[in-house]
């Protein structure tokens, strides 16, 4: 009993300590030159698949969302479409390479997960903004312009599909040699979590 409080305990501060290093890379972010600019690159997404791939994929979940919580609080508030865009990115990206390592716990794996992650948050983003994020913009922010079909699907097809597969390939390039250095206390986390 007190072995099983423990381990959760030593979980949710766990999750908590990536939630909050997420929320400090999310700070450090980036346009890409040839893409529209507020469309921003940062590598916030690391911590998630850490926690994804240590614990499970929903704890990757948790990281994500408390990065965007935690995001939306020292934003000021507001409407957060923002940070909802950024909730699905990070689940669309994270929870694939989470479940397929989770599946076989070897690097082929992991490499079908990023690119199942890749695919995933590239084609789900596109779809969610044309229907969901770039209407919300339009409507909370008076963004007119964004509810217009022709922009939205040149906005889609020309910057957001081509910026989430950009990301994905950036952060997977940075993970990997991550999680080639890190496996063997990745290995051991696991181990002392199921012991």
């Amino acid at each position: 009993m007190k072995t099983t409080r423990n381990k959760r305990l030593t979980t949710m501060v766990t999750l908590a300590m990536l939630g909050t290093i997420s929320f400090v890379l999310m700070l450090f972010n980036f346009p890409l030159p040839f893409l529209p600019p507020f469309l921003k690159v940062d590598f916030s997404d690391i911590p998630a698949l850490i926690a994804g791939i240590v614990f499970s994929p929903l704890a990757g979940v948790v990281v994500v969302g408390l990065k965007n919580v935690l995001y939306y609080v020292f934003n000021g508030g507001g409407v957060p479409v923002g940070e909802v865009a950024n909730f699905f990115a990070g689940v669309a990206f994270m929870y694939p390479v989470a479940w397929f390592y989770h599946k076989r716990k070897t690097n082929k794996a992991l490499a079908s997960g990023l690119l199942a992650g890749t695919i995933t948050m590239a084609l789900s983003l596109a779809i969610l903004n044309y229907l969901v994020i770039l209407p919300a913009y339009a409507f909370f922010f008076g963004m007119a312009d964004m509810a217009d079909p022709a922009v939205k699907t040149d906005l889609v097809l020309y910057g957001i599909l081509p910026f989430n597969l950009i990301k994905a390939i950036l952060i997977s390039a940075l993970f990997v040699p991550l999680f080639l250095k890190l496996k063997p206390w990745i290995e051991r986390q696991r181990l002392q979590l199921q012991a």
